[in-house]
């Protein structure tokens, strides 16, 4: 890779060759020092603390804390593929990289809305983990609903699980632990 950057400087100017190097090292400082602020290496873990890096996730962080799914599922086991690797690390990367760039400029909402695909895999998680409810409750007369693709799950349990809490004002007194830098299972 080197060999390859001094042959595309050969032949340059000297003044050239130097302050493109200044500049790469810059280019190259700032990406590790963004990589290193932002806490980059813990989105590839499970831990829903990786969640709270921003502030805007904290009402769904502690509402998600002091619900029954914290005893066996993870921010990552309802929001994030499960079929297969490759789709689960390119739908964290797909959506790590949208929620940074609004996180980064400003532009996060009040009222945190999960977007389409994001729908589709929560609604196929909750699947993959009910399954034997769903089978059982659709049996029971009023319950036939569970056999449409037309509604979500969430379309009935609302407060799963997250309760009523729409925005980041909702729990402004909510004690957030902090994830240790570069921490991995």
């Amino acid at each position: 890779m080197f060999k390859s950057l001094s042959n595309c400087f050969s032949g340059k100017p000297a003044k050239f060759r130097i302050t493109m190097i200044v500049l790469l090292g810059i280019l190259i400082g700032l990406s590790l020092t963004a990589f290193r602020l932002s806490n980059a290496i813990s989105y590839l873990s499970d831990k829903p603390e990786a969640c709270i890096n921003c502030h805007v996730m904290t009402p769904e962080y502690s509402t998600w804390f002091h619900s029954s799914h914290r005893e066996n599922a993870s921010c990552n086991d309802c929001h994030v593929p499960h079929d297969n690797t490759i789709r689960k690390y390119w739908f964290k990367a797909n959506d790590g990289l949208r929620h940074a760039t609004t996180f980064t400029f400003g532009l996060e909402p009040q009222v945190i809305k999960i977007k389409t695909a994001g729908q589709d895999v929560v609604q196929n998680n909750c699947i993959r983990c009910h399954n034997n409810l769903i089978g059982d409750v659709s049996l029971v007369a009023n319950h036939s609903i569970h056999n449409s693709d037309a509604r979500k799950c969430w379309d009935c349990h609302r407060e799963v699980p997250h309760s009523r809490v729409h925005g980041q004002a909702s729990t402004p007194n909510t004690r957030v632990p902090r994830l240790k830098p570069a921490i991995l299972d």
